[in-house]
Parts: structure tokens; C-alpha cells; sequence
């Protein structure tokens, strides 16, 4: 690892040691080792940076747009230029092979590349009164200090996603970042930093004591925001203890993704889109295809060509450039994902591909396909978080909408087919935030991100992401 990399706390523009001095070790989930101990935050610390980000923020927000904007534009360029050092980084404490990691970091960027020329364009409205006896001015404020929770497995652009939009609309920002990958966010401060933004505009603050650092931030001081992305167990839990002094929430939650394959499929595009939205990012991600359901008529053939799309990927460290699969993030990983193959052989499938933990050192589980799952296993109600793909086959468009729909969670779902306007049909009633047809990654920092029912509430990036970090204000007058 890089010699000088930032380990400390970051509070009020200052690298300083944990109030109490302790440390926590940051693992490579590929190896098992330790590549550094970083600073573990105290309530006393996330208060102190809480009062950072209030004090600056009475300049920050009266700072003109343009002047705003280009720092986010120099932030941009400065994480464009280190994106081999980021992508390193992500790796060694993620375990994500460097083609995913670099594509995260080229994917972090563009948040502040898109939020620079969205800090110039925050409008408001004029108009009178029907009853003509004042006139109406809507103008948009910032929500004032925002508490950002990020998750470990993109830790570059979840910190980014929240970052860029928050000091676009004139917030300051706490930022906790999950403590198995706390080194990239600390590299991206010190690019902050380095960038131009003031001393106490940003601050991190790294912790094993999660919970109790972040309800005390939540429960009382200068927050009036709480942004998180995360389970939605955890999810849950932040909206009681936030709605005790009814802070402004954006939740972006779990997901179970249905990959809905039609008997009109172009097949070669199918495999293709499900070994992306399954595979990227070691298939630990929020928008990764959980279930696959396919056509009875495509359904051998769909399946015989994605084992064998999905036996060709190479399992090892990430930092290998021929490895296309990374270690899980732990050993607990691993084991959940053996509990759920179990399951769907308990349930009726039956394991094509995989099925069980690799031998270590690192944290290896294959790519695991489990063909002939009955549409009420229990495995298809949960995310799986890793590579395990089980395949359900279906005879109606109307039986693959309610089983794509038979699910709290909705973030995202693919649809496969060559006619549009089927496609575009199936996707209205879908219950998802987002759907591709025809497509393997939704993920676009112009596009709003974000789920329904039990994946959370609001929307990140795209021109509605600053809004989550902006109040309208009403002013009535007359001339």
C-alpha cells in the first residue's frame, strides 16, 4: 500500500488520532492480512465533526454557485487523475477484481462532473396568487448539515454519490464510511481537500462503534440530514431513531432483482446481460440479478450457455488482471451463501455450477448456478449478495410479473426481449425503481437511482439527487 495513505480521522480540514487513540484493522478479504489500522472514531469524535460541518456551513452555502461548481469540477479531475491509485485502493480492502474497481472510480468521478454543472442550475418560481392578493417566490435552501452512512461494497462511489449532490445544493456533510473499507473514502478526502473544498465542508470519521456514533448524530446536534445506504434491516432502524426529530431522509436499500428472460429473447444478449448484472462487482451489489426467470420455451438453451458464460469466469485476488471474480467480503459472506444453496436443494433445485466455499486464504465462493427452483423457495425471498444464480421457468408474461413482483424489495429488475413495446409494457408493471431492457447495468450518474416499497426512499443522482439535500421555501409578497 501506498506509504503515506490517510489513516486518521478527517474533521475540520485536520487529519487527527481517535479521541481516544484507538485503532481497527482493515483486511484484504483476499488474503485475510492486514494492510492498515486506521482510526476508530468516538461519539465524542462524530460530535466534533458534526460542529465542523455547522460552522462552515453558513460560508459554504452563501457561496456562489459558480464558485462551488468549479471546485466539484477540480474534485472530478482530481480523482480522474488518481483513478489507478483509487482502483488499488478499492481492491485491496474490497477485494473487487481492478476492471470493476477502475470502472468504480471512473464511475465515482463523474458524480462530481455531473453535480458541477447541476449546482449552477438550482431554480425557484414566481407567480401570483389565483386570488391575486400577493405573489408566490419558491426558492430552494440547503437542508443545512447532512450525516452521510456509506456501505463497503463501493466504497469510492456511495461516498461520492451523497458528497457531490450535498455540496452542489450548499450542504456540509458528515461522512461515515463503512469501517471494512474506511481507506478509500480517506483517500477521497485528502483529493477533497486538495481540490478546494474548506476546511469543515467535509469530514470523515471511520468507526467500529457504528450504531452508537451515528445515533447520537441522528439523535441530537446540528443534523438535519441522514443519508444512507445500507441493508434494509438497517435501514429501518435509521428511519425510527430519524423520525424522533423528523430529519430529512433518503434511504437507497436493499434490492432482489428479478432478470426476466421472454421467449422472444435475443439469447446471445441475455447471457451477455445477466453475466454483467449478476457478475459486476463480485455480484455484491445492491442492483446485481437475484432471480432468473425464464421462458419455458429458452429456458434449456438460456441456461446451458449461462453455465457455461458463467464455469469460463476465473475466481482468485482481484489484483490478478485475468481474475473476473473477486473474494467476498467475509467469511460470514461465504456461509450465507452455502445456507442459501442448501436451501434451494431443500427446496427442489438442483446446483449446475458451484455451490460451495473455495479453500482459503480469502474469502472464495464460485460462481454457483441452481437450476429448476420452485417459484415458493425461500431462496428467491432475500438478496443472496453473491454468485448464486437460481433459475425459475415460467410459461406467461402474467406469471413472470407476479413472481418478479412477489417481493418487498424493489430497486431494480431486467427484462430481455426483442420486441420494445413488450418490453416497455412488462417494464410499467414491474414494481421496481428501475428496469433495463435490454440492458445489464442501470447504474448512470445522470439517472435517478433508487427503489420502491422495502429499497428505500428518494433518489440518488441524476437532476433529482441534489433536491434530496435542498428545502423549498415559500415567501408571500405584494408590489
Amino acid at each position: 500500500m501506498t506509504p503515506d495513505l490517510p489513516t486518521e480521522l478527517f474533521i475540520d480540514g485536520a487529519w487527527r488520532k481517535a479521541s481516544e487513540a484507538g485503532t481497527f484493522p482493515v483486511e484484504d478479504p483476499a488474503t485475510q492480512q492486514v494492510i492498515a489500522d486506521v482510526a476508530d472514531g468516538t461519539v465524542e469524535d462524530g460530535r466534533e465533526a458534526a460542529a465542523a460541518a455547522a460552522a462552515a456551513l453558513p460560508a459554504w452555502s452563501r457561496r456562489p454557485p459558480r464558485e462551488r461548481a468549479e471546485i466539484l469540477r477540480r474534485t472530478y479531475e482530481l480523482i480522474i487523475r488518481s483513478k489507478a491509485e483509487l482502483a488499488a485502493l478499492i481492491t485491496a480492502e474490497n477485494g473487487k477484481t481492478r476492471a470493476d474497481a477502475e470502472g468504480e472510480a471512473a464511475y465515482a468521478a463523474e458524480f462530481f462532473r455531473w453535480y458541477s454543472e447541476e449546482a449552477v442550475r438550482i431554480t425557484g418560481h414566481l407567480g401570483h396568487a389565483p386570488g391575486g392578493d400577493k405573489r408566490i417566490i419558491e426558492i430552494s435552501q440547503p437542508v443545512g448539515v447532512a450525516l452521510l452512512l456509506t456501505p463497503w461494497n463501493l466504497p469510492a462511489a456511495m461516498v461520492t454519490r451523497k458528497v457531490a449532490p450535498a455540496l452542489a445544493a450548499g450542504c456540509t456533510v458528515v461522512v461515515k464510511p463503512s469501517h471494512h473499507t474506511p481507506l478509500t473514502a480517506l483517500f477521497l478526502a485528502r483529493l477533497f481537500a486538495e481540490a478546494g473544498v474548506p476546511d469543515g465542508v467535509v469530514n470523515v470519521v471511520p468507526t467500529t462503534r457504528d450504531m452508537a456514533v451515528t445515533a447520537d448524530l441522528v439523535g441530537a446536534g446540528p443534523v438535519r440530514a441522514l443519508s444512507f445506504t445500507g441493508s434494509t434491516r438497517v435501514g429501518s432502524a435509521l428511519l425510527g431513531q430519524a423520525a424522533q426529530r423528523v430529519l430529512k431522509t433518503s434511504m437507497e436499500l436493499g434490492g432482489n432483482a428479478p432478470f426476466v428472460v421472454l421467449s422472444d429473447a435475443d439469447l446471445d444478449a441475455a447471457v451477455a446481460g445477466a453475466l454483467v448484472a449478476k457478475m459486476r462487482h463480485n455480484a455484491e451489489a445492491c442492483t446485481a440479478a437475484n432471480r432468473f426467470y425464464v421462458h419455458a420455451s429458452v429456458h434449456r438453451e438460456f441456461v446451458a450457455r449461462l453455465a457455461e458464460g458463467l464455469s469460463a469466469l476465473e475466481v482468485g485476488p482481484g489484483s490478478t488482471p485475468s481474475v473476473q471474480v473477486g473474494p467476498m467480503a467475509s467469511a460470514a459472506a461465504c456461509d450465507s451463501l452455502a445456507e442459501a444453496v442448501e436451501s434451494a436443494v431443500d427446496s427442489g433445485g438442483r446446483v449446475l455450477l458451484g455451490g460451495s466455499p473455495l479453500r482459503g486464504p480469502g474469502y472464495y465462493f464460485p460462481p454457483t448456478l441452481i437450476d429448476a427452483v420452485p417459484p415458493s423457495a425461500p431462496v428467491l425471498d432475500h438478496e443472496l449478495f453473491g454468485p448464486v444464480a437460481p433459475i425459475v421457468t415460467f410459461d406467461t408474461e402474467a406469471e413472470a410479473v407476479a413472481m418478479a413482483n412477489a417481493t418487498e424489495m424493489g430497486l431494480g429488475a431486467y427484462v430481455y426481449t426483442r420486441d420494445l413495446r413488450r418490453g416497455l409494457g412488462l417494464a410499467e408493471q414491474l414494481e421496481s425503481g428501475m428496469v433495463g431492457i435490454n440492458v445489464g447495468v442501470l447504474s448512470d450518474p445522470a439517472a435517478p437511482f433508487g427503489g420502491v416499497k422495502q429499497s428505500g426512499i428518494g433518489r440518488e443522482g441524476g437532476r433529482h439527487g441534489i433536491h434530496e439535500f435542498l428545502e423549498t421555501k415559500y415567501i408571500a409578497t405584494q408590489w
